[in-house]
This record gives C-alpha cells, structure tokens and sequence, in this order.
C-alpha cells in the first residue's frame, strides 16, 4: 500500500509586478525546512512554517499595505480545503490562496479581475503603483496606528453613524500623510496623521476614537 504524502497548492499576488505565484507544498518538505515562494521578478516571496503545534504560519506580502500581513493555519485546513483565502484585514482583498490547484488558479483569476477593475477606477496604471500610493513613510508609525486601531475596535470603542453599537465594519486607506478609518456601512470616517513617531505616539493616548 502507497501512502500518498499530503500536499496542497499556495498562491499569492507579487506586489510589484501583479503576477500569481503559485506552487505545491507537501507536508514532508514544509515540516523539514521553511518554505519561500518567490516571484521571477524578484519583488516579493511569501514564506510558510510549519510549528511545532501542527500549524502553518504564513508571512505574505500584500498589494495594499507597506507590510506583509501574518497568519496561522491549522494544518487539517491548510491540506484538506479546495480552497481556502487569506485576506488583508483592511481592504478585505485576498492576498493568498491554498487548496485545490483548479481552483487555486481560479481564485487568482478572478481576484486578477476584481484587482484590474480597482486600479481602473482609481486610474492607477500599475499594480506596483497599487502598493505604492499607500506606502507611510515610517513602518514604526503605521505598526503603532494599525495596532491601537485594532484594539479600540475589539474593545468596541470605535463609533460611527451606525445606530446600534458594534455595527460599524471598518476598513483602513493608506494615504500619504494619514491613516483613513471608515465604515463600509454609513461611510463616516476620521484621518489619523502619520507623518511622525510624535503623532503616533500622541495617538496611543486615546481612549475612543469617532467617524464623522
């Protein structure tokens, strides 16, 4: 009797020049050693680990946000889903895909299209400018704001216009000199600078924060 070993297919998008990286992974090779995957043009790669708990840990560049996002995987997930996504936690994009290697490269056709139309209608002209435009100039800074964010969010001391609490669902735009928080549902909003440490360390002082 033949064991097949377990595998799956992983994929993500390069940051600089948009293409879909996408590779089969097997549990013998993730459990010996980290596993990179690496775009051609030499702009990105994303890394998985498998910990000790039987878990895979990913680092994965993402198009929106000047840092990779992290992310654990229960390996059962990670081998058996036909598909299963990675989302960046502020734009609400994928940004990595696992699972079937069909509909991996279904998942990274359709999410190609979903990313040309935005870039269209914000007459960017490159996915590197994507990644760009949204840069802060200080990773400290934005490690910090994206940080207290979180936590007021979870503490539900985040208001909006919404009527009830808690019902705000909120997304964060990079800009180039603030960090811009809305709620998707009543579009109230509030811009936090980010153009020094000063700033950021002023903004872990507050107790709430409201969208107007």
């Amino acid at each position: 009797m033949v064991i097949e070993p377990k595998q799956t297919t992983v994929a993500y998008r390069c940051t600089k020049c948009g293409a879909g990286v996408m590779s089969v992974v097997g549990l013998f090779n993730l459990k010996a050693d980290m596993v990179k995957l690496k775009c051609d043009c030499g702009g990105s790669e994303m890394s998985l680990v498998y910990t000790k708990d039987a878990k895979v840990r990913f680092t994965v560049p993402c198009l929106f946000c000047p840092s990779p996002h992290h992310f654990v995987v229960n390996s059962s997930v990670f081998f058996s889903k036909e598909l299963f996504s990675l989302a960046c936690p502020y734009s609400g994009m994928n940004i990595a895909v696992m699972g079937e290697t069909d509909h991996v490269k279904a998942e990274l056709s359709r999410s190609e299209l979903e990313l040309l139309d935005l870039l269209e209608e914000n007459g960017i002209d490159s996915f590197s400018a994507l990644h760009g435009e949204q840069t802060v100039s200080d990773p400290q800074v934005l490690e910090i704001l994206t940080y207290m964010i979180k936590e007021l969010d979870e503490e539900g001391k985040i208001t909006c216009r919404c009527e009830s609490e808690g019902e705000g669902d909120y997304e964060l735009e990079f800009l180039p000199e603030a960090l811009k928080i809305t709620c998707k549902r009543c579009k109230a909003s509030a811009e936090i600078p980010t153009g020094s440490l000063i700033d950021a360390h002023e903004f872990l002082y507050t107790d709430s924060l409201e969208l107007k």
